[in-house]
């Protein structure tokens, strides 16, 4: 699934592809995508003759900005955006289409068409779900020390399954998760109740650098995932943990060990996270 990182990398790749460009026409072949009130026909209809403004990113969340709607789309597991000239045969994981008056397309793919995309006037987009339902980023102003003691303190749900909760902190998915706690050195199982201020400042701060430099590097290709030109990330090559079962820690040399915890697949150093 793609995580703050890779769809920060989207946001930056589709803000030059598409800003200034104008709607003709909507495609829309799986109608479940689109997740607005007044059915799909009203969501192509709204949207035609609409330029596209900015792009924008909250969580894992694009937020196309028009001329005075915004579209709030989540990629999920696998979904994609993509330019293409209208000359350049699509495939049958193409679910959306936006055909733009200079004879180009951006394409929504999606294998899994778990997708969505909510359709709001802009100033409204904060005021209802999605959006009001996702929490702050590790490096958001809000993101304070005491929010954080807040919300994880007061659990007995395993600190891995906190991080992963998008309504307490935004962004984070599988793979930082594993990597912040490596570099926070606490054990993805211990219970929110237990975990001190000073392993949350460590948390906080570990989630922030992770992110950051993920973004920087274009985030990480696992399994299917491209940026919006095609082109991969290469922050895989920093993993620490996440996907490293079998080799030496970097820190202390003990074997990477992989255990579910919630359900997920997690990696970790039974000797630096204890």
């Amino acid at each position: 699934m793609p995580e703050l990182p890779e769809v920060e990398t989207a946001r930056r790749t589709l803000e030059q592809l598409i800003v200034g460009k104008t709607i003709a026409d909507i495609t829309v072949r799986w109608h479940k995508i689109i997740k607005f009130d007044e059915g799909t026909e009203a969501f192509i209809e709204r949207l035609k003759g609409q330029t596209f403004r900015s792009v924008g990113r909250k969580g894992k969340f694009l937020l196309f900005y028009l001329d005075g709607d915004v579209i709030v789309s989540h990629l999920r597991m696998e979904g994609k955006f993509s330019v293409k000239p209208e000359t350049e045969p699509d495939d049958k994981h193409t679910h959306v289409i936006f055909q733009l008056t200079n004879g180009e397309q951006l394409r929504y793919n999606d294998v899994r068409k778990f997708g969505t995309m909510h359709l709001f006037n802009e100033g409204q987009e904060n005021d209802a779900p999605p959006l009001t339902l996702v929490g702050p980023e590790p490096f958001d102003e809000s993101f304070t020390l005491d929010y954080f003691k807040e919300k994880v303190q007061k659990s007995s749900r395993m600190i891995k399954n906190i991080l992963l909760d998008q309504t307490v902190v935004a962004g984070l998915g599988n793979i930082y998760v594993d990597e912040t706690l490596f570099k926070a050195s606490v054990h993805p199982e211990r219970r929110g109740a237990s975990v001190t201020d000073m392993e949350l400042v460590r948390i906080q701060q570990a989630a922030a650098e992770t992110l950051l430099e993920a973004v920087e590097k274009g985030g990480s290709t696992i399994r299917s995932y491209v940026n919006s030109q095609g082109k991969i990330g290469s922050f895989q090559n920093e993993l620490q943990v996440y996907s490293q079962q079998g080799t030496p820690c970097p820190n202390c040399g003990r074997e990477i060990i992989k255990i579910k915890v919630g359900g997920r697949g997690t990696h970790l150093c039974t000797s630096c996270q204890q």
